[in-house]
C-alpha cells in the first residue's frame, strides 16, 4: 500500500509540474521549417494547394472535404490522425506563397502556416513558417518538450518530398 501510496504521490507530482511548466510558457510561438526540392515553384504550389489529394499524398490526412467560401476565402475539412481540423486560405499568390489558418476556434490549438516558395536556380525551397498558438497547458508543454513544434511542419515536409520524388 505505501509504494501504491508513493508512486501515486510522484504521478500527481509530474502532473502538477507538466501544468506549472506549460502555464509558464507563452500560447503563441513561431517555428520555421524548410526543405529544398527539385521541382521548380509552379510544380510545387500545384501539390500543396490541391487539398483534394491531399490523402493520396498525406499518410495522417484520410479525407478532405471542400467547403464553400467564407467571406472571400476557399477553406476545406482535413480529417485525419489529427482528427477534423477546418482550415482557410488567407493568401495565395501563385507560385510564391500561401497562408493558411486553422479556422476552428473550439480547438486546443490555432494558428498559421506561411508557405514561401524561394527558387534557387534549378530547385525551389520551400520554408513554412508557423505562427501556432497552443491554449491547453498540458498541450503546450506536450509541444514544446515532447513533439517539438517543427514535427507537423517535418512531417509534411517529409510527405512532399515522397509525393515530388
Amino acid at each position: 500500500m505505501k509504494i501504491a501510496l508513493i508512486i501515486l504521490g510522484a504521478f500527481a507530482a509530474l502532473v502538477i509540474i507538466v501544468v506549472a511548466v506549460g502555464l509558464s510558457l507563452p500560447v503563441q510561438h513561431q517555428a520555421v521549417s524548410a526543405a529544398r526540392f527539385r521541382q521548380s515553384p509552379a510544380e510545387i504550389f500545384a501539390v500543396i494547394t490541391d487539398a483534394k489529394n491531399f490523402p493520396s499524398w498525406r499518410p495522417s490526412v484520410k479525407s478532405v472535404e471542400i467547403l464553400p467560401d467564407s467571406v472571400g476565402r476557399k477553406r476545406f475539412r482535413e480529417r485525419g490522425s489529427d482528427g477534423s481540423i477546418l482550415y482557410e486560405i488567407e493568401e495565395a499568390t501563385p507560385n510564391t506563397r500561401l497562408v493558411t489558418r486553422i479556422a476552428d476556434r473550439s480547438l486546443p490549438f490555432g494558428g498559421s502556416w506561411t508557405y514561401e516558395l524561394l527558387p534557387a536556380g534549378d530547385s525551389t525551397t520551400l520554408r513554412i513558417t508557423e505562427n501556432g498558438e497552443v491554449y491547453n497547458p498540458v498541450f503546450r508543454f506536450i509541444s514544446r518538450f515532447v513533439m517539438g513544434h517543427t514535427a507537423t511542419m517535418d512531417r509534411y515536409l517529409q510527405d512532399l518530398r515522397n509525393r515530388l520524388r
